[in-house]
């Protein structure tokens, strides 16, 4: 094993082989676009969409003469980023021209970091398969610029271009090879993505690219070396990832078993068919041919600067599950889930606000995501918001509704985005306390079952038909502490 190879798989990890369990191996190249409004070296627009090459510069299309300005506002952004990484924050770092020709690369060379990134090594704790933490060692982050974007289906002989693109900040984070499983890999982006999220550093919102991810994957017997990895370029969704790295894993070893070698390559993943095919064979270092680009100077950061941005970095993910764990009794699952994300963090303190925490858990993260889901709603689109849900609570709490009708209130919530207190007033929901009501349903039952009385006083438990027929003889609107309360007397038991 070598020095960076400091785990070792479990036997639910390995991958069964011919002749004995194989182990994958996995890192992952995550490019996240910084959150900005100009780009990295100029400043044109660094918005989404638009019509193709509006938002080019002279910079951007590489006329003659135009030289690259560092944006501060990107840079402080990477520090951010790296602090909330745990990492290192190098005060010396370089740009360097990584040369390769591409028609959507005006430049032939991408302005990036080799060897003296900003960031330095850092780390990101996840839950494991077995649900025990794991930390996945950062190994850098650098920041570069982006690509444009080369269009295929516009026509059947030519190529178009749009710059638009081009010149947007990036942040590189390259993670070491500390993952085992598919999952792992998924785990690792999820949370890296959450942490980013909740610095404001990059929006990761992967249905415009702005996080998508190389996969270094390759295969071993357990306790040799590793083997020649394969990257898979451009993935941009934790379900194809997962299905790239299991099937590129499975490949690898076919041909293992089978007397061949890995060739070291890059690979693109077809979702169409659940597989991955040669997209070229890949290049080392050299091949691009790093030198320092001589129209920028080093990077040199004031250490009173990196605190600055230290001192307004917001309460992060693993802090956050944390706190909702001591301070609101939730278990780490709950916890986890609300603290993934700052939408969702914020929505559940707002219901928890002066109530019953983990009732609030169990309606945000049962009755409201699952709803959600169902629907293929995000959080921010929500139909009922937070003070809503807290005012649903609230008529629990204080008798108006019971659960089974909370449950309606909720759907109808869901449909039209009233209050609820509204939607109980207009539907006739409030929960029967009139002892009177609530007692005449009791003697009618009672005189309809009277074989059941004498079999209710031998056997207490039967309570419960009881209690379901008195609630439905009420429409489903008596309280039912009352009606166990009245049966009992009634009763005799």
């Amino acid at each position: 094993m070598t020095a960076l190879d400091i785990r070792a798989a479990r036997p639910d990890q390995r991958v069964r082989g011919g002749a004995s369990d194989w182990e994958i191996i996995i890192g992952l190249e995550v490019h996240a676009q910084v959150s900005s409004q100009a780009k990295l070296f100029s400043g044109a627009s660094a918005a989404y969409g638009g019509e193709p090459n509006a938002h080019v510069s002279l910079v951007d299309a590489a006329m003659p003469g135009m030289l690259p300005v560092i944006n501060k506002y990107c840079v402080e952004q990477a520090i951010r980023t790296g602090l909330g990484l745990k990492a290192q924050i190098n005060e010396v770092s370089r740009f360097d021209r990584k040369n390769y020709f591409y028609p959507d690369l005006p430049q032939g060379y991408q302005i990036s970091q080799y060897q003296h990134p900003i960031v330095g090594e850092g780390e990101v704790e996840i839950d494991g398969d077995d649900g025990e933490p794991i930390i996945v060692r950062i190994e850098r982050l650098h920041l570069e610029q982006d690509a444009g974007k080369s269009i295929h289906d516009l026509s059947p002989k030519e190529t178009f271009v749009d710059l638009n693109r081009a010149g947007v900040a990036l942040m590189e984070i390259v993670s070491r090879p500390d993952m085992r499983s598919s999952k792992e890999a998924g785990a690792y982006f999820n949370k890296l993505r959450s942490i980013l999220r909740a610095l404001g550093t990059c929006d990761g919102n992967m249905e415009e690219g702005s996080m998508r991810a190389d996969v270094n994957v390759s295969v071993r017997r357990p306790g040799e070396p590793f083997g020649t990895r394969c990257e898979i370029k451009n993935v941009n969704s934790v379900r194809f990832m997962a299905q790239a790295i299991e099937y590129e894993a499975r490949r690898q070893i076919d041909v293992l078993e089978s007397g061949g070698r890995i060739d070291q390559e890059t690979r693109l993943f077809d979702p169409d068919k659940g597989e991955t095919r040669t997209m070229r064979s890949k290049e080392d270092a050299h091949d691009y041919r790093y030198f320092p680009d001589p129209d920028l100077l080093p990077l040199v950061l004031e250490p009173h600067w990196i605190e600055d941005v230290r001192a307004t970095l917001p309460e992060l993910p693993d802090e956050k599950k944390k706190r909702f764990m001591s301070a609101y009794s939730l278990s780490a699952y709950d916890a986890g889930v609300l603290s993934g994300d700052t939408a969702s963090a914020t929505y559940f303190e707002t219901v928890a606000k002066g109530r019953d925490a983990k009732l609030a858990a169990n309606w945000v993260t049962q009755e409201l995501f699952g709803a959600l889901n169902k629907m293929g709603v995000d959080l921010a689109d929500s139909p009922v918001s937070a003070a809503h849900l807290g005012a649903l609570i609230d008529l629990i709490a204080d008798g108006t509704i019971n659960g089974k009708i909370a449950k309606d209130v909720f759907a109808k919530m869901l449909e039209s985005g009233d209050a609820p207190g509204v939607i109980v007033e207009r539907e006739g929901l409030r929960q029967v306390t009139d002892t009177g009501a609530i007692e005449k349903a009791i003697d009618d039952l009672i005189a309809a079952n009277p074989d059941k009385v004498a079999e209710v006083k031998e056997k207490p438990k039967a309570l419960g038909w009881w209690v379901g027929q008195t609630i439905k003889a009420t429409g489903g609107k008596a309280n039912p502490q009352i009606v166990n309360q009245i049966l009992k007397e009634k009763l005799g038991i």
